[in-house]
């Protein structure tokens, strides 16, 4: 049941509320937002603080943070502002944002697992037998799983030059990209594993469908997030929030990622937009072993193949898309297990964290790169996350394990 002793309420907009006056007219009509069936606002006054406190160093100028349990919204609040150049605009909780790396497995991950279910990948299938082009220079034996959890032998980034002759070239050169280390013996986070996972939905789909289709036609659109999507059009602009300055001004509905941009603003790596309540709809199909409302997305056996911990023979462990226990997990927070939860963070900003054994999540989207570029939220997600945890599940008993080993 969900958590006990908690007066329901249904309030339009939680704790957001008392930003209401500050909102702007939109450009575009909104997707209705998600209903607030458990208002707690006293719960989270430290996330609160962390994220005023953040904001005020000029971190970022504002964020939005949406807590859930089950099927409820326990609190969702927007802090700041959306942007602060060329003028002012308060942050609002349907903001949308440049997810970065939460694309890999929101976007690639999931489209991988779809086709998974259809039978039409395994994770252990070799990459080069969906794309023989793969196969080069002896990377015909890395397998799709490894490339899902970082393990495939693949370069963190190919040189950007490798974009300059234009499209075709790009993917030609990223073929024929030789091993950076030996493929399943380590670790290392790599934004051309989820490029190349990216292709290969494009060429595994029966129909043919790029990416940002695939993921549109059988995730978002069923999951119903209507505002998640690559390359937004320009009548939702005035809803994105800007990251990185240009000579043009800050950059506002582009990808923010050179190579994604590079790609079209298609890839599997970067490039996706969003909001938290969007994203609260994608956690609550996990959450619910691949169905939500009746629909269904995943089948339960995929979710669990899809989420399930991978411990590395070095130590610490990853999902098929998600982070658990590795480097790069400090977002996880000091409460969150490392052996049961899971999540992803954003270049950009953004992260979201799930335990799907107690039930619940945490959404903190920001745009740290406006307006100078220079923000830095890795002290501040972790600190939320794990007050935000504690609201919902109370203080970590020393000893239990929860917190992990986080180098960042």
């Amino acid at each position: 049941m969900l958590l006990a002793g908690v007066v329901l309420a249904a309030l339009a907009g939680c704790a957001a509320d008392d930003d209401a006056a500050r909102r702007t007219p939109q450009a575009a009509p909104r997707a209705t937002p998600e209903p607030v069936t458990i208002a707690m606002p006293q719960r989270f006054t430290d996330a609160d603080r962390l994220i005023g406190e953040a904001i005020a160093a000029g971190e970022m100028p504002g964020a939005v943070l949406l807590v859930g349990r089950d099927d409820a919204i326990v609190y969702r609040k927007a802090y700041g502002d959306r942007a602060v150049e060329p003028t002012v605009e308060p942050m609002t909780p349907d903001t949308l944002f440049d997810l970065a790396s939460l694309t890999k497995p929101i976007a690639t991950a999931t489209s991988v697992m779809k086709l998974i279910d259809e039978g039409r990948l395994s994770v252990d299938d070799p990459v080069s037998k969906h794309i023989p082009e793969f196969a080069q220079n002896g990377k015909g034996g890395v397998t799709v799983g490894q490339l899902l959890l970082h393990r495939g032998g693949l370069t963190p980034d190919n040189n950007l030059r490798d974009y300059e002759q234009g499209v075709d070239e790009a993917w030609r050169r990223i073929f024929a990209l030789s091993f950076n280390y030996p493929p399943g013996t380590r670790m290392r986070y790599s934004d051309v594993g989820y490029i190349v996972l990216g292709e290969l939905v494009h060429r595994v789909d029966v129909r043919g469908r790029s990416l940002d289709v695939f993921a549109h036609d059988e995730v978002f659109a069923p999951l119903r997030m209507r505002d998640t999507m690559y390359n937004p059009p320009v009548a939702l602009r005035p809803r994105i929030a800007p990251t990185a300055p240009t000579t043009d001004g800050p950059l506002r509905g582009g990808v923010h990622d050179p190579r994604s941009a590079r790609l079209g603003g298609v890839a599997g790596h970067a490039g996706l937009f969003s909001t938290a309540d969007d994203l609260s709809r994608y956690c609550r199909m996990l959450i619910h072993g691949g169905e939500l409302d009746g629909v269904r997305v995943l089948s339960a056996e995929t979710v669990a193949l899809m989420t399930a911990h991978r411990a590395f023979p070095e130590g610490g462990g990853r999902t098929y898309g998600f982070d658990a226990d590795t480097a790069y997990s400090s977002a996880r927070g000091d409460r969150f297990d490392p052996l049961t939860t899971y999540g992803h963070t954003g270049f950009t900003g953004p992260m979201l964290w799930i335990d799907p054994v107690n039930r619940c999540y945490v959404i903190l989207l920001c745009s740290r790169l406006h307006p100078d570029g220079k923000g830095n939220v890795l002290p501040l997600r972790r600190a939320v996350v794990t007050a935000c945890a504690e609201a919902l599940l109370g203080p970590g008993d020393s000893g239990d394990g929860l917190g992990g080993t986080d180098k960042r």
